[in-house]
C-alpha cells in the first residue's frame, strides 16, 4: 500500500516524526486514556451481546426475573462508557494542548536562530501563521488517533466477535462491500492532501495581507487603497473557502462511502437473516444482538474511515512545521573564542564583497574603525552603509573577505559573545507593546534603579515620561505607535546606554528628533561614545563634523577616507555632498 499510496507513506513519517519529537514523552498519560477508551470501546460490544437474553429471555420466553439483571447490566455498561469517555478526553485534551504549545515555542526559537535572508523570503504573517496556525492543526491529530484505535477499533473487535458468534455468514454478508473502499480511499487521500495544502499555503499569504494591511493602514488611508487591499483580501479568503470546501467533501466521501457498503451489508444480513429465522434456525434474540451489534459498528466504522482525511490535514501542517524546523542557520551559534580583552577593540574590514540575489552590494570594502574613536559612514542611499552595520553583527555573512576585532576574526567568535560587544541605535527605532520600563530593560533584571535612572535622563527619556500618568511603566503600544518617532528614538538610545557595549552602531540615530531634541540627544550619544569605538551611518553631514574618520562609500566602494576638513580640500565625493546639503553660505 506505501508504494501504490505516496502521500500515506510521507503521512506516517510525519506522524512518527510527531511522535518522536513530542507526543511520546506523554506516553503515560496516552498509555492511561487507552486503557480507558479499550473499557469504553468495549461496552458496545457487551451492550448488543446483553440483548439477545433480554429478546429471547425477557420479551420472548415472558422471564420476569431476568429483568433485573439484564436491565442492571446493560445500565452498568452504560455507567462505565460515561465515566471512561470523561477521563480519556480530559487527558487527550491535556495531551494535545502541552504537544502543540511545546511545538510552537520550540518553532518559534528555531525561527529566531535563523538568517537575516529568511526572513526577507518569509513575510512575517506567514512565520506567524506558521507558528500558530499551523500547530493547532495538528493539535488534535494524536486525540484522533487514538480515539480510533483505542476506543472505535476495540468497539468494532467486539462488535465483530458478538457478530460471529451468533452467525458466520451473515458477518460475511455484512462486510462483503468492504473490499471495494481501498482504492477510493487511497484515491481521496491524495486529493484531501493536494486541496489541504493549497488551503494551508493561502492562509499563510492571508495573515501576510493582514499583517501588511494592519502595518500600513495609515499608508492606505492616505491612498484611497481599502476596496484595493479589500479586493485583494477578499480574493485570498474565497481561495481558502473553495479549498476547504473540496477538502472537506473529500474527506466526508469517505465515510460516504462506508455508509453504502454499510447499507449494502445490512441489506445482506436481511435477506440471509429473514429466512433463518422464519425457517426456525436463528432465534429473534439473536438477530436483534447482531442487528443491533452491525448497527453500533456503523458509527465507529465512520470515524476510523475519516481518520486518513484527518491525517492528511494534519500532514499538511505538519510538512509546513518541519520545513521550518529542517531549515539550518548558517551562521549556527557555537562557541568559539574569546571576545578580544581590550575594550575598546580597533575594528577592520579587509576586502569584504556581498551580493544580494546576483545584485552587489559591497565591493571590496576595506577601512578600520580605531579604538575609542568615532568614524562615520556616508554616502548615497544603496551605498552599502547599513549592509554594512549587518555584517559587523553576522546579521548577514559576506561573500569574501573578514571582519576582525582587535585582529580576532569575528567568525571566531560566538554569536552571543559577538553581538553581546554592539550597542545599535537605527533610524527605524523598534519598541515592543510592552511597557517604556521593559523596552528599556529589554528582559534584563540586573540593573539597579539608580542606574536606570540615570540611562533615562541621558538619554531625556525622562522629559516625556514624567509628564505621564504611568511614567516608564506607560505600554509603548504595538511597535511603539503610542509614542512619538523621536520619544521612540530617545526609548532606543537610552536602551543603548543601559547596554554599556565597547562598540556603538548609530544608525541616523537622531534622524526622528525635532531640534531641540537633537541637540540634546547628540550631547548624550557624544558622552557616550567616549571611550567606545563607535561607527556612525549620518545622511546629514552636519551631525559628523567632529567624527575621527570619516568614510566616504559610493555603490558599495570605499571612495574617500578622511577628516572632515580633509575631505572638504580634497574636493572630491564627500565635498560634492556637503555642498548638496549647504548651498548657501550661511549653512556652511
Amino acid at each position: 500500500m506505501s508504494r501504490a499510496d505516496p502521500l500515506s507513506q510521507t503521512s506516517r513519517a510525519l506522524m512518527g516524526r510527531l511522535w518522536r519529537d513530542y507526543v511520546r514523552r506523554h506516553w503515560r498519560w496516552l498509555l492511561a486514556a487507552a486503557v480507558l477508551m479499550v473499557a469504553e470501546g468495549s461496552t458496545l460490544g457487551l451492550l448488543s451481546w446483553m440483548l439477545q437474553p433480554m429478546f429471547d429471555r425477557v420479551f420472548v420466553a415472558g422471564d420476569g426475573s431476568a429483568i433485573w439483571w439484564v436491565g442492571g447490566a446493560i445500565f452498568a455498561l452504560f455507567v462505565v462508557r460515561a465515566v471512561t469517555g470523561v477521563l480519556n478526553r480530559v487527558i487527550l485534551t491535556r495531551v494535545a494542548q502541552l504537544t502543540s504549545t511545546r511545538m510552537q515555542t520550540d518553532l518559534l526559537a528555531h525561527v529566531m536562530t535563523l538568517d537575516a535572508d529568511y526572513f526577507q523570503a518569509n513575510p512575517p504573517g506567514a512565520l506567524i501563521e506558521k507558528v500558530q496556525g499551523d500547530t493547532l492543526a495538528v493539535q488534535n491529530i494524536w486525540q484522533v488517533l487514538i480515539q480510533g484505535l483505542g476506543r472505535d477499533v476495540v468497539a468494532l473487535v467486539s462488535l465483530f466477535v458478538v457478530a460471529l458468534s451468533i452467525d458466520v455468514g451473515w458477518t460475511l454478508a455484512a462486510v462483503v462491500g468492504v473490499p471495494i473502499l481501498i482504492l477510493p480511499s487511497i484515491l481521496l487521500q491524495r486529493y484531501v492532501r493536494r486541496k489541504t495544502g493549497q488551503m494551508r499555503a493561502t492562509a499563510h499569504a492571508r495573515a501576510t495581507r493582514l499583517d501588511e494591511i494592519f502595518h500600513g493602514i495609515a499608508a492606505i488611508k492616505l491612498n484611497g487603497m481599502e476596496r484595493y487591499q479589500l479586493g485583494r483580501f477578499q480574493g485570498l479568503v474565497d481561495a481558502i473557502v473553495r479549498a476547504e470546501i473540496k477538502s472537506a467533501g473529500g474527506r466526508a466521501m469517505i465515510p460516504g462511502l462506508i455508509d453504502i457498503v454499510t447499507g449494502l451489508g445490512f441489506f445482506g444480513v436481511l435477506l440471509l437473516g429473514g429466512s433463518d429465522i422464519l425457517e426456525g434456525e436463528k432465534s429473534v434474540g439473536q438477530f436483534m444482538s447482531f442487528f443491533t451489534a452491525m448497527a453500533l459498528a456503523f458509527q465507529p466504522l465512520r470515524r476510523i474511515g475519516g481518520i486518513a482525511g484527518t491525517a492528511q490535514v494534519a500532514a499538511a501542517s505538519l510538512q509546513n512545521v518541519y520545513a521550518i524546523f529542517d531549515t539550518a542557520p548558517r551562521l549556527a551559534p557555537r562557541t568559539g573564542r574569546a571576545a578580544p580583552a581590550t575594550t575598546p577593540p580597533r575594528v577592520t574590514l579587509e576586502d569584504l564583497h556581498l551580493d544580494y540575489a546576483d545584485t552587489p552590494v559591497l565591493r571590496g570594502v576595506t577601512f578600520t574603525a580605531e579604538a575609542g574613536r568615532t568614524t562615520a559612514l556616508v554616502g548615497a542611499s544603496g551605498a552599502g552603509k547599513s549592509t554594512i552595520f549587518n555584517t559587523l553583527t553576522r546579521l548577514v555573512e559576506p561573500d569574501r573577505g573578514r571582519i576582525t576585532l582587535d585582529g580576532v576574526p569575528i567568525t571566531d567568535l560566538s554569536l552571543a559573545d559577538l553581538r553581546s560587544m554592539f550597542s545599535v541605535v537605527t533610524q527605524d527605532a523598534l519598541l515592543f507593546d510592552e511597557t517604556i520600563r521593559d523596552n528599556i530593560l529589554v528582559g534584563r533584571d540586573d540593573i539597579p534603579q539608580e542606574r536606570l535612572r540615570a540611562a533615562v535622563e541621558a538619554a531625556h527619556v525622562s522629559d516625556f515620561t514624567d509628564d505621564l500618568p504611568g511614567g516608564l511603566d506607560t505600554r509603548a503600544g504595538p511597535r511603539g505607535s503610542g509614542l512619538s518617532g523621536g520619544q521612540r528614538q530617545r526609548v532606543a538610545i537610552a536602551r543603548a546606554i543601559l547596554r554599556d557595549t565597547p562598540i556603538l552602531l548609530l544608525d541616523e540615530a537622531t534622524s526622528a528628533l525635532d531640534a531641540l531634541s537633537e541637540r540634546l540627544i547628540q550631547e548624550a550619544l557624544s558622552r557616550l561614545s567616549r571611550g567606545r569605538t563607535t561607527l556612525v551611518i549620518a545622511h546629514r553631514l552636519a551631525t559628523i563634523r567632529d567624527a575621527d574618520r570619516i568614510v566616504v562609500m559610493d555603490h558599495g566602494r570605499v571612495v574617500e577616507q578622511g577628516t572632515h576638513d580633509s575631505l572638504l580640500d580634497a574636493g572630491g565625493r564627500y565635498a560634492d555632498l556637503y555642498r548638496l546639503q549647504f548651498s548657501s553660505p550661511e549653512d556652511t
